[in-house]
């Protein structure tokens, strides 16, 4: 049985890819990591619903992902992020929306879906059960960093649209974009089971109480025993297209992974959801494809290791 994974950690930007940030090779360094570390996991038999779980907690505990610390900040100025975690073989589930207590949203999600009932938890209710379930507790000064607190700054300065800074490395737009900073993974293991898990902080300068696909089944997330599915872009019209499970409606209508991730890309693309995607099937293929100017990429596959940020891939 061919076992796999495959992350991303957000897409954005218009234009073509000006390359690296000094910023960006953290960033790289954490997704090969991830790889390295959940791609053996999954070589010794984890199952894949742990994998994206592991594997979403290492990108929510780095800084410059927009997913646990270092989510950037709504318009009040606090931190609110959401989750959502399935499992292909059962349709198992679980979601929490706008938590601002806890380390890793993602657990919390994993958490839900363990409990069997109900499917999605929000607020300060989803804190209460995640921190009781044993999830870190932590304050809204350690979830907020100070580029996430530059870029609200600069946000509400000039008074922009929400998400216009989320990419703005020097927080002096040098990734100019709709806010898209998402983390995701998807795993098949060695059963054959798939699983995806999305997690993310949202848009800076979001509105109070505004709930983007992330923690949606359907629109961000989706897994079921032919696919698993996780989107990162605006997440509006990934909700009205019920993007990712849009994947899996094609996969299983007999599109091939890839042309059921592009058609679904080119499908939301004008309601104005440019973004990206990435994807593992049954049979161990995965595609990561996006129409942004970058998308934080990668995948282990047979013990090899892929990254990219911009158009092009690079082996490890």
């Amino acid at each position: 049985m061919v076992v796999g994974l495959a992350i991303h950690g957000g897409a954005g930007g218009d234009g073509p890819w000006k390359g690296p940030t000094d910023l960006d090779p953290q960033r790289i360094a954490c997704m090969q990591s991830v790889l390295t570390t959940v791609g053996s996991m999954l070589q010794d038999g984890i199952d894949a619903l742990e994998a994206v779980t592991i594997a979403v907690e290492m990108l929510e505990n780095e800084p410059l992902f927009n997913a646990g610390i270092g989510s950037v900040i709504a318009a009040d100025g606090s931190v609110t992020m959401d989750a959502s975690i399935m499992r292909g073989s059962d349709a198992a589930a679980g979601s929490v929306v706008n938590v601002k207590r806890i380390r890793h949203p993602i657990r919390a999600a994993k958490m839900v879906l363990d409990n069997n009932w109900p499917v999605m938890l929000n607020g300060a209710a989803a804190d209460n059960f995640a921190i009781k379930n044993g999830v870190e507790e932590v304050s809204q000064e350690w979830l907020t960093t100070d580029l996430r607190q530059a870029q609200w700054k600069k946000w509400k300065d000039a008074k922009s649209r929400p998400g216009s800074t989320d990419e703005d490395d020097e927080a002096i737009l040098d990734h100019d974009g709709e806010g898209m900073g998402t983390v995701g993974a998807v795993a098949i293991d060695s059963k054959g089971v798939l699983a995806a898990a999305t997690s993310t902080g949202g848009m800076t300068g979001k509105p109070d109480g505004r709930i983007g696909d992330t923690p949606i089944i359907g629109a961000g997330t989706w897994a079921d025993n032919r696919v698993a599915v996780s989107c990162t872009g605006v997440g509006e019209a990934f909700i009205r297209t019920c993007a990712a499970h849009e994947v899996a409606t094609r996969v299983k209508a007999g599109d091939s992974l890839a042309d059921a991730c592009g058609n679904m890309l080119d499908m939301v693309a004008p309601l104005g959801g440019r973004g990206g995607v990435i994807a593992v099937d049954s049979k161990g293929n995965i595609a990561i494809p996006f129409q942004t100017m970058l998308m934080y990429r990668g995948y282990w596959k047979n013990g090899e290791v892929m990254t990219g940020i911009g158009p092009d891939l690079s082996s490890h």
